[in-house]
This record gives C-alpha cells, sequence and structure tokens, in this order.
C-alpha cells in the first residue's frame, strides 16, 4: 500500500456503526493503531480515490484490518526515520 498518499482525505468506519472518523489516511491509520484487537477487526478505511491491488482485475474504495495495519508500519517507519 506503497502509493496511498498519507494526506489524502479518507473515513474510518467501523462494521459494528459506531461514529466514524472522517479526515486524512494519517489520521484514520493513527486511530486505528490505539484501537483494540476486537475493534481493528471491524474496522475499515473508505478512500477517497481507489486503489489498485495485486492479483485484482479493479481498483477498489475500502482498505480491510490487514491493509490498515500495513500502513501503520508504514507510518511508524515514516515518522521514525522523517526523510
Amino acid at each position: 500500500m506503497k502509493d496511498i498518499p498519507f494526506d489524502q482525505p479518507a473515513t474510518l468506519i467501523d462494521l459494528d456503526g459506531k461514529t466514524p472518523i472522517i479526515g486524512t489516511v494519517r489520521d484514520c491509520v493513527s486511530h486505528f493503531a490505539i484501537f483494540k484487537a476486537s475493534a481493528k477487526e471491524q474496522a475499515r478505511i473508505l478512500l477517497t480515490r481507489p486503489v489498485f491491488r495485486e492479483g485484482r482485475k479493479t481498483r477498489t474504495w475500502l482498505l480491510n484490518p490487514d491493509e490498515i495495519a500495513a500502513l501503520v508500519v508504514r507510518l511508524e517507519a515514516e515518522d521514525a526515520n522523517p526523510a
């Protein structure tokens, strides 16, 4: 998910129906990082620009928990080593 900019507008949604978080991908990823495991399982990020996924013919608007977790790792790495 290296092609997703952290400043892209996005919405963090919860399949349980809790209030969404509207902000940037960075905001959504930061909130996801502090969720409990049960909340992480229900979280999705709705993008404003779809992205390609390897092995799929079409682009997607939603990021699943495993993909969001990968963005958490990327964000932490970038914050630890600013360019």
